[in-house]
């Protein structure tokens, strides 16, 4: 007798079932992790400096638009990223 845990995986793999990927494949998306973590480390240091200057100038308002964007550069590049790599998971092997 089944649990009810296997046999919810059973259905799940029914609904959606698990893609293999391709060696090849998963190079590329390692490689994408990789690139999208240095641009996403670039940009935090870039702004992260300019925080430092806003916060020393004590102007509240510029310290807020720079957290903003922020986490608006790190939004848009997990997005970007995600879609990415969505692209490389549907590609079939060749």
């Amino acid at each position: 007798m089944k649990s009810a845990y296997e046999l919810a995986m059973e259905r799940l793999n029914k609904a959606n079932p698990t893609v293999k990927l391709t060696e090849a494949q998963k190079r590329e998306i390692a490689d994408l992790d990789s690139r999208y973590t240095a641009k996403i480390a670039e940009r935090e240091i870039f702004l992260k400096g300019e925080l430092a200057k806003a916060l020393d100038k004590g102007d509240p308002v510029e310290v807020a638009q720079i957290e903003h964007q922020l986490n608006n550069a790190k939004k848009s590049f997990l997005a970007d990223l995600e879609e990415k790599k969505e692209q490389v998971r549907a590609r079939r092997s060749r």
